[in-house]
């Protein structure tokens, strides 16, 4: 059962703990540097990390980066039967969390906050996260988180984990639920939005950090996926 559902953010400097619940880490927009059980390396948009109660853990991130961050009392089975501390969710539960992170982030309702609550207990429970994802896989995302402002061509991200351009696509889609090309898109423009939002970056040097070189085409990637246009972002930021 949840016992807390917080957006935070975390710094630079590395730090470890350990708490007495379960915890569910799931990026927004940027990545996490974390190490918990066998796991070590970066949780971006579109993962999860379950840290378990009494697990020592340290983590790292951008100040830019926002992460929602789930306390339980208990894991849904499925999260508890998971064989790796980190998993892909699925598109309809990133879409959730994109929507209660507006909500959290201003004051509602008890009986709202509750049923955004039990929803989100519902969508996790329904998560895919026994499944390992293919090693392969695991080294295209590898490469494309490493530097956003690449093209990733699919030739490239195939070679790099030795299939066929046919075989790359069919094994990143069973591996992640998504294409590689919305991937790829949801993470650049979720870094985007955290960048005009917090830090002071005009809006061009964020478009070339997310692998833009046309600012007029970023703009209107922007623009259609979040329905506001990177200027109006700029005004939500937060120094």
């Amino acid at each position: 059962m949840i016992k807390h559902v917080s957006i935070r953010s975390y710094t630079r400097q590395a730090h470890g703990h350990a708490h007495s619940y379960h915890q569910l880490v799931l990026p927004l927009h940027g990545s996490i540097d974390i190490r918990v059980g066998e796991y070590a390396g970066l949780v971006s948009a579109g993962d999860c990390v379950i840290v378990r109660a009494a697990h020592h853990h340290e983590f790292k991130a951008d100040e830019a980066a926002r992460f929602i961050v789930v306390d339980l009392d208990t894991l849904p089975t499925n999260l508890d039967n998971a064989e790796r501390a980190k998993f892909a969710i699925s598109p309809t539960l990133f879409a959730f969390l994109q929507f209660l992170e507006k909500q959290l982030a201003f004051e509602v309702s008890a009986t709202l906050e509750s049923h955004c609550f039990v929803l989100l207990e519902q969508l996790l429970s329904t998560q895919q996260c026994a499944l390992k994802m293919d090693h392969r896989i695991e080294r295209a995302i590898a490469l494309i988180q490493q530097d956003l402002s690449q093209s990733h061509s699919l030739e490239k991200l195939a070679k790099n984990a030795y299939l066929s351009v046919t075989q790359f696509k069919k094994v990143f889609k069973q591996s992640t639920g998504m294409t590689t090309q919305k991937y790829l898109l949801t993470l650049r423009m979720e870094k985007a939005k955290a960048l005009l939002s917090h830090t002071d970056l005009p809006v061009r040097l964020v478009a070339l950090d997310v692998g833009y070189q046309d600012l007029s085409a970023f703009s209107r990637r922007f623009s259609a996926y979040f329905g506001q246009s990177p200027s109006a972002w700029m005004k939500r930021r937060v120094l």
